[in-house]
């Protein structure tokens, strides 16, 4: 189990990480070595997207897996793991908007805005799947 929340921790703090960091061909930078990986290989266009597809279902995969063990976690242990997180996620924000100028904070805290509202439009959207689900069943 503490592996397991130590993976939700990480994985709960990436997307704010990817944020924080340069902007390279319009998008964020993952990581060094592997867009070094794909200079030296000089991928076509087309093995470039598919390489993105892959990676993409590879994050989905480990998304359901890692639901699939905290979907056996008590209540109890999810809300207080879910608190924690917040706790964890608010921290970091705290502490990644404080090395910011004031000109990048209040373009950090529109992007938070954002983020904010996009999580509250799927969460009301899960909701509504749900109801219309349980409705059909």
């Amino acid at each position: 189990m503490r592996k397991t929340l130590t993976a939700l921790l990480l994985a709960a703090t990436l997307p704010t990480l990817a944020f924080s960091m340069p902007m390279q061909d319009g998008g964020p930078r993952h990581h060094d070595r592997g867009h070094g990986m794909f200079k030296e290989l000089n991928l076509s266009k087309e093995q470039r997207q598919e390489f993105r597809k892959l990676m993409g279902e590879q994050m989905k995969t480990h998304r359901d897996i890692t639901k699939r063990y905290l979907d056996k976690l008590p209540e109890a242990e999810k809300q207080a793991m879910k608190k924690e997180l917040d706790k964890a996620r608010a921290d970091q924000h705290k502490a990644l908007r404080d090395l910011l100028n004031p000109e990048q904070q209040k373009a950090f805290d529109e992007h938070q805005k954002k983020m904010e509202a996009r999580r509250a439009e799927m969460a009301e959207f899960k909701a509504w799947k749900a109801e219309k689900d349980s409705k059909t069943n």
